[in-house]
């Protein structure tokens, strides 16, 4: 498909030339003779592009430019005169157009003027479907109460500048509720920077944070930019922020109250605008009691606190989750999604989840490598998930506590047999003639 131009202009033999030569590169093309046409055009055939005179009768092509900016932004506009200024040209910039090409057209000048406006579109689309992807990605799945209560709370916070402190057991997708602050904030063009307190030690801290010089110590060969600096005009994201030792914190409060920073070894003074937001897993108020957290670097980070529930506490959200979770994972692997039956969404919803969303993600990752259909069976949950299964377990591991083997034997033959009628109902007369035994023999010996 090639890509279509609207040509807009009062001479007649410039939309004559233009459209003939135009149409000899490649492109297609449409002729209007004014900016009302102009526009109707534009609503009927979305052109890909508008070379657009700005000396013409009634609507003039500054004020079409301006209508075409309202109505159809994305589309880019590129002037053509006769009688250009600096000013004309400058005042069209500024309403939107993207070149101003004078007359008597240089062919190449249009030719190429088009090609880059038409790259620019397409680099645009890209990155807006890009964004579109990553909004998705970083989407928060759940529509119960509480779910709605966090969402409501990002929405409003998201586009301010404040300091978040993000509350939540493990696993229950506190990067996540970062990442979606992040991606609604006015920051979101700037780079999002996680640090792993966890692997923040009293001795890393400084060059972590703040860069270090070639030759600083031993071990720096080379200059290195720390994340207070990549995330120059974006967010800093302190991921488990309570496993920061006494003396980390106390570096991270200094450096964060005073703004400015010089990387290791070096002397330059360096400034870096950056909002924060820590999570935690921990009780924080619990760790500032018992002498294992800063008050002031509590005060300091929790300026807007946000609580992610616990997936036990959001069970109706789960059937979302798994659905999005398996058309994730079939994406990945490129295969159609599996289904899941409602007798086996109840199991799901009846567990405890210790481990939150990401052990139910875990536990569908499994799942989609181990069952080879594609609905995924109450059946084939396994242990610890589906009691029935945990019963069984449970049994198995009992027998093997046995130590004489005639008592292990008669054990194993219970189960067995327990197991037997399980899958066929409790039918006797029918288990009996898959085992090749007398029913009287499962009356006899069958668990109780």
């Amino acid at each position: 498909m090639f890509p279509s131009i609207l040509i807009v202009d009062d001479e007649a033999s410039i939309l004559k030339s233009l459209s003939g030569i135009l149409s000899d590169e490649g492109f297609e093309t449409i002729t209007v003779s004014n900016g009302y046409e102009a526009l109707k055009t534009l609503e009927s055939e979305s052109p890909d592009l508008v070379l657009l005179d700005i000396w013409m009768p009634g609507i003039d092509g500054i004020d079409t430019l301006k209508e075409i900016k309202k109505s159809f932004p994305s589309t880019p506009v590129i002037m053509i005169t006769g009688h250009g200024t600096i000013e004309t040209a400058v005042n069209a910039t500024k309403i939107g157009a993207f070149d101003f090409i004078e007359k008597p057209l240089s062919i190449d000048k249009v030719i190429v003027g088009i090609n880059n406006a038409l790259n620019f579109r397409r680099l645009e689309e890209e990155n807006r479907f890009l964004r579109k992807k990553t909004i998705e990605k970083n989407s928060i799945t759940g529509n119960c109460q509480a779910m709605q209560e966090l969402k409501n709370q990002v929405g409003i916070t998201a586009p301010t500048d404040a300091w978040v402190l993000i509350n939540g057991e493990n696993g229950t997708g506190k990067e996540l509720v970062a990442r979606m602050i992040h991606q609604f904030s006015s920051r979101s063009e700037y780079p999002l920077i996680d640090v792993n307190c966890a692997a923040l030690s009293d001795e890393i801290i400084e060059s972590e944070l703040l860069g270090q010089e070639k030759g600083a110590f031993t071990e720096a060969t080379a200059k290195k930019k720390g994340k207070l600096e990549l995330a120059h005009q974006g967010t800093l994201f302190f991921d488990e922020i309570g496993d920061l030792g006494l003396k980390t914190q106390a570096s991270i409060l200094r450096i964060l109250q005073e703004k400015q920073f010089q990387r290791v070894g070096g002397s330059r003074m360096l400034t870096a605008d950056v909002r924060i937001i820590a999570s935690t897993n921990k009780d924080l108020e619990k760790e500032i009691e018992s002498g294992r957290f800063r008050e002031d670097l509590y005060y300091r980070l929790n300026v807007v606190p946000i609580t992610v529930p616990a997936l036990r506490e959001r069970r109706e959200d789960i059937p979302d989750l798994v659905n999005t979770f398996l058309k994730q994972i079939a994406d990945k692997s490129r295969t159609i999604p599996k289904k899941m039956t409602p007798d086996a969404l109840r199991i799901l919803q009846n567990s405890t989840w210790p481990g939150n969303v990401r052990e139910l993600k875990n536990l569908l990752d499994r799942l989609s490598i181990i069952v080879e259909n594609e609905t995924i069976e109450a059946d084939d949950i396994p242990a610890p998930y589906n009691p029935k299964k945990q019963a069984a377990h449970s049994r198995e591991s009992s027998i093997f506590s046995i130590d004489r083997l005639d008592e292990a034997r008669k054990n194993f033959e219970k189960e067995f047999i327990a197991r037997k009628l399980e899958e066929n109902n409790h039918d006797i007369a029918k288990t009996a003639k898959i085992m090749g035994v007398d029913k009287t023999y499962l009356q006899k010996i069958k668990p109780s």
